[in-house]
């Protein structure tokens, strides 16, 4: 195994989720693949344009660590993809959904409905219903508000703690030897608050 899917679509939000990449794959040892519906390369929007190296159709849950679903105002919920968090979702791998986007699918995937959350998407007004339908597909009874949720193998955040998640993430991976250390990294990273 050792490979984390990277789910990204047509001006995702890249810059949450350029950090926790970087930390996979260089200090994990994680192979980080990108995926998307089409196979086609996908442009953020920070402007870059990011080569896709596999359909999520041709993915399976056996050959994953894990999913990371990037953030951004997207919402095409796909039976391929939902079929794949529901696979990870049953051999409690790591699943992790980001800003807008990453928790809306989850949402619809209905991989929020039995643990705590978090999300932007603070309540289903009239741009949501515009933008992906009538219904709140969010189990509202069980939202945090956080900048990050973790609980069994789902995390949650808001777009803007990036950090937190990836940290989430690396402590998922067991990738710190104490709480000191994850401690330690966060201040590193974030510097004193």
């Amino acid at each position: 195994m050792n490979k984390v899917a990277l789910f990204m679509f047509e001006e995702m939000t890249d810059y949450e989720i350029t950090f926790i990449t970087h930390l996979l794959h260089a200090d994990a040892g994680k192979d980080v693949i990108a995926v998307s519906y089409d196979g086609q390369s996908v442009k953020g929007r920070s402007g870059l344009r990011y080569e896709i190296d596999k359909k999520i159709s041709e993915l399976a849950a056996e050959e994953l660590d894990g999913i990371i679903i990037c953030g951004g105002w997207f919402g095409e919920l796909r039976i391929e993809l939902q079929q794949l968090l529901i696979e990870l979702n049953l051999q409690k791998k790591l699943i992790a959904g980001i800003c807008g986007a990453g928790t809306l699918l989850l949402a619809k995937a209905g991989m929020l409905k039995n643990v705590k959350y978090t999300t932007p998407i603070q309540k289903w007004d009239g741009k949501c219903r515009e933008l992906f339908g009538e219904t709140d597909p969010f189990a509202r009874a069980n939202y945090i508000d956080g900048r990050v949720v973790r609980e069994q193998n789902i995390i949650t955040a808001h777009g803007t703690a990036f950090v937190d998640f990836a940290v989430e993430i690396c402590d998922w991976f067991a990738l710190f030897s104490s709480e000191q250390e994850k401690n330690e990294f966060i201040k590193s990273i974030k510097g004193d608050i």
